[in-house]
């Protein structure tokens, strides 16, 4: 007599019959350095020899995510790729044990693949599975001014702009206790004094917080800050707490974003009912996917709040990224990372590419559009693997602070 759980897994491949015929073969995650943190690719096969691609990166947790990979995995094989949703739901549900990063990390990876599977067997780009393009464009902003001192830093930032970027995001402050000493405002108002002047009136200047800051202190920087006409003031608060991050709101005329630490729409819910954020930021890394990440996008949409993928990872993430940004109507801007390790930027089969302004023309391949050089990539999965660290910050006092 056959036990439940073995009853439940035949009826499951019993309704799993594919209109186009495609099961599932193997799903392989690939574990790529790629300098700060490790990359993960999630490689999903199907027995016609269409191959999908997903991005699922996640710092100082690799080995955590690549095990949730491989839980999944044997689920999976057998089963019609296309049944996105469905997969979805019970690889999140039937998990018991819900929410999270590690888990919205490896079901956000897989879920990518499923589509770039879906679009490649319909001849379609994703955007176009998602009910068609709403903008011509997508406009993207870089991430990636360096350097070890306020003036190294405004002359990155002058650097970008020369070569045609428009908005540029930094974090102008490392620690921050629970109230800004006047060293804190004044050393972040000198870093933005420096950038204005050498990038003039009309870029946009994002401030990422890191969630550095106590409500308080938050409200400090963001009115010593407000005078350089800041686009967005990224996680003030700790995004576990929407209702502070709502007072922060309320008493500050910087837009607030948050998101890149919020998974699935239901990490969201609170952030919209307290009107705690002008723009949420969810990462398709890690909020679930690119059909989660509609789903947080129309929620917000009620509530006229915009959306800025969040995307510190590689072309992937971006590709994918920009799947929904031409999709949604409530779309901002996407984050992009424009530092990549010339190893990382091997791994592809051909480079992304924009335009003068950061611009991003739509993506016309099927499916997500991305090719890697498979070659590359597991020539590169040779290396011995390298753990990666999140970086940590101190207070003068030796206290631990948020980095």
């Amino acid at each position: 007599m056959q036990d439940q759980s073995q009853q439940i897994r035949l009826a499951a491949s019993a309704s799993d019959s594919s209109t186009l015929g495609l099961t599932v073969t193997d799903v392989i995650p690939h574990v790529l350095f790629g300098g700060r943190t490790n990359l993960i690719f999630v490689e999903i096969q199907t027995n016609h020899g269409i191959t999908g691609v997903g991005e699922a990166s996640l710092e100082g947790k690799t080995e955590a995510v690549v095990g949730a990979i491989n839980d999944v995995k044997e689920y999976l094989i057998g089963k019609d790729p296309t049944r996105i949703e469905h997969h979805w739901q019970t690889i999140y549900r039937h998990s018991f044990w819900r929410g999270g990063v590690v888990i919205g990390t490896a079901i956000s990876g897989i879920e990518q693949a499923l589509w770039d599977i879906l679009g490649k067997a319909l001849g379609v780009p994703v955007h176009e599975l998602l009910g068609g393009r709403v903008r011509d464009r997508v406009r993207l902003y870089a991430n990636g001014p360096r350097g070890n001192s306020p003036e190294e830093i405004a002359d990155s930032c002058l650097r970008l702009v020369e070569q045609g970027w428009t908005a540029l995001k930094l974090v102008p402050f490392d620690r921050v206790q629970g109230v800004a000493s006047q060293e804190d405002l004044r050393s972040a108002r000198h870093q933005l004094s420096l950038i204005r002047d050498k990038v003039g009136p009309d870029v946009d200047i994002l401030i990422d917080c890191h969630g550095r800051l106590s409500p308080t202190s938050a409200v400090q920087m963001a009115q010593a800050l407000e005078e350089f006409g800041i686009y967005f003031f990224e996680e003030p608060v700790l995004p576990e707490d929407p209702a502070s991050m709502a007072m922060v709101a309320e008493s500050i005329s910087i837009p607030i974003a948050t998101g890149e630490r919020l998974f699935t729409k239901w990490g969201f819910r609170d952030v919209l009912e307290l009107g705690a954020a002008s723009v949420l930021q969810p990462d398709l890394a890690h909020c679930g996917g690119i059909w989660e990440a509609r789903k947080i996008a129309a929620a917000a949409e009620v509530s006229y709040v915009g959306i800025a993928p969040h995307n510190p990872y590689s072309w992937l993430l971006t590709t994918v990224s920009v799947h929904l940004d031409f999709a949604i109507p409530n779309f901002v801007i996407q984050e992009f990372l424009v530092d990549h390790p010339p190893e990382v930027e091997q791994l592809f089969a051909e480079r992304f590419v924009w335009q003068e302004g950061g611009w991003v023309d739509p993506p016309t391949a099927p499916g997500l559009g991305v090719e890697l050089d498979w070659d590359a990539v597991r020539a590169h999965e040779q290396l011995p693997y390298t753990r990666t660290y999140q970086p940590s910050l101190w207070h003068v006092d030796g206290s631990v602070a948020d980095w």
